[in-house]
């Protein structure tokens, strides 16, 4: 053994010895175990935004190294650049994963369009992965992370930090003493999109910021339909195009979703239909840009009856500012959902409705019987880390790694691609019947079809619309040369 200590080595004393106690090192352990006593090894596919949050968590005030960064973006990296001199900066997630060997783990936070890729490439390198919500971008690469995660026995987790609240595990306790009853429908809302969308697709060129290179703009596109740089794109606003983003499901859904999900322990829908909101570029025409989200949607999806749960359920989301009414049953001077009504969740049952707001905030049940029933302050559901950054959501993650993936501490996790792989596919179900509507229309209301616009059936083992073919396309994909998924 090379006398040479490192993070790796350890101290074996006769003391040690006869205490039969020792700091293991991972290469004793063997392929996939990290000791406690070991600091992992962190890197971040998208070091930006929401990645520098990521990263920053993961890392913990020191307590774990991070030794690579990866975006395509100096400028919106720049302060996880700052924070972490010493970790090495790349443009170019495949070549970080291939060159640099000491990476254990890694959090993936780039537009959701990479998710797939970038975290099937780390998880064949056995890379341990957290990955942003949306899982990924459509069905089909969900499908195979969650596949993949148990293939490659890597510890998992999708970055939807609300899975982690307390308040979620209160209204699962409160649903089992049957507080509410069975539910039969569901009402969750979002104010978003807060970026645009509904616009026509940009055709003017524009430069390149100087933070970002050609060859880096071509990075960004990645597995997507190769478009010209535009700021309606980058940063941020990719959000709100299908060849970059999921929409305002995509971005909320998997923090409203989960609740109920989660609760009523719901599995694939077995339906879906939507509406969405109209433009009108010109001539008072209507007209739907198959190539972006729409500004407003309204999306059912149907649900079997559960064993904790003995009616079929009616999820209805919807979006761009447009929610539901008052129950009776809440005062008209309470907000539903979270303060503000601007987003929430509400469940309805028969002897009352439960409620929150995104996260899981503000769990509230209200009761026929006139009684409000409220979390108490000082819960905390059993959820070691939830006073930490984010309920802990990274850092628990973290945990589990060195744990590895047989662990206690896996199998704790709140979000592991177990549970968020199935919970994606529903949130992403609704974009698949919001696109097929879109183009089923021909892009202009002047010659609109029928069939994207009526209910589509899912047979959610086998990933299929069974009642109409032309929806199947957006299940998967096509992907650019050299980025294929597997």
């Amino acid at each position: 053994m090379n006398k040479k200590t490192n993070r790796r080595s350890f101290i074996k004393t006769g003391a040690v010895a006869a205490s039969s106690f020792m700091i293991v090192p991972r290469h004793v352990l063997g392929k996939g175990f990290i000791a406690p006593s070991d600091k992992l090894n962190l890197a971040a596919i998208g070091a930006g935004g929401k990645g520098w949050g990521d990263i920053r968590n993961a890392w913990n005030d020191g307590k774990e190294n991070v030794v690579a960064l990866c975006d395509v973006d100096t400028a919106q990296a720049k302060n996880a650049i700052e924070k972490f001199p010493k970790a090495k900066l790349y443009s170019d997630f495949r070549e970080m994963l291939e060159k640099q060997k000491d990476i254990d783990a890694v959090t993936i936070s780039t537009p959701d369009h990479v998710h797939g890729v970038a975290a099937m490439t780390a998880m064949q390198l056995g890379k341990h992965v957290y990955v942003q919500k949306p899982l990924t971008h459509n069905i089909y690469e969900t499908r195979q992370l969650t596949e993949g995660a148990r293939k490659y026995k890597i510890v998992s987790q999708m970055g939807n930090q609300g899975a982690s609240n307390p308040g979620q595990q209160q209204m699962i306790e409160w649903f089992k003493k049957g507080l509410i009853g069975d539910v039969d429908t569901v009402h969750i809302w979002t104010n978003r999109p807060v970026w645009p969308q509904g616009i026509p697709v940009p055709t003017e060129k524009k430069d390149l910021p100087a933070s970002m290179s050609k060859e880096n703009w071509d990075l960004f596109i990645g597995p997507a339909e190769y478009v010209d740089y535009h700021p309606l794109y980058h940063p941020f606003k990719w959000r709100g195009w299908w060849n970059f983003g999921t929409g305002a499901l995509g971005d909320m859904g998997c923090h409203l979703i989960d609740p109920p999900f989660r609760v009523l322990e719901l599995g694939y829908p077995t339906e879906v239909e939507c509406s969405v909101g109209q433009i009108f570029l010109q001539d008072w025409v209507p007209e739907y840009i198959p190539e972006g989200c729409p500004p407003s949607s309204s999306v059912q999806l149907k649900f079997n009856a559960t064993k904790n749960n003995k009616k079929d359920i009616n999820m209805v989301w919807s979006d761009g500012g447009i929610r539901p009414f008052h129950p009776a049953i809440i005062p008209a001077s309470d907000s539903i959902g979270e303060e503000g009504s601007a987003n929430g969740v509400m469940m309805m049952g028969e002897k009352g409705v439960m409620t929150c707001g995104t996260y899981g905030l503000a769990p509230k049940i209200y009761l026929n019987t006139g009684e409000v029933i409220e979390m108490p302050k000082d819960y905390d559901g059993g959820i070691k880390n939830y006073k930490m950054a984010e309920y802990g959501h990274q850092t628990s993650w973290v945990e589990a790694v060195k744990a590895g993936f047989n662990s206690k501490e896996h199998k704790a996790l709140t979000s592991s691609f177990d549970y968020s792989g199935p919970l994606t596919e529903t949130v992403i179900m609704g974009n698949l019947a919001i696109r097929s509507y879109q183009e089923s229309t021909g892009g202009s209301g002047r010659g609109r079809k029928f069939a994207g616009r009526q209910k589509l059936l899912w047979d959610g083992e086998n990933t299929k619309i069974t009642n109409y073919d032309e929806a199947n396309k957006f299940v998967g994909r096509k992907y650019r040369d050299g980025w294929k998924l597997i």
